[in-house]
């Protein structure tokens, strides 16, 4: 079962990433779009495994992946 993050702990990690990994989010979000067409867990596990992420950076970078990608089809 994955853990649920509160909005501020998703903020707070998304702050965090640069400073940890040394790339920007917009970064990762290429990434992200550039990857393999998964499932939400499977991306997480694909981005830990093929960038040496955390598992908390990974399935926050996924989130707002997610966020981003549905707020795109609602304008």
């Amino acid at each position: 079962m994955s853990q649920v993050f509160s909005e501020e702990t998703h903020r707070n990690l998304l702050a965090r990433i640069p400073h940890c990994t040394g790339r920007a989010i917009t970064d990762w979000l290429r990434t992200v779009e550039e990857g393999p067409a998964l499932r939400f867990e499977e991306r997480v596990s694909w981005l830990r495994h093929e960038h040496n992420l955390a598992y908390g950076h990974a399935k926050a970078i996924i989130h707002e992946y997610d966020l981003r990608r549905a707020a795109r089809k609602l304008l």
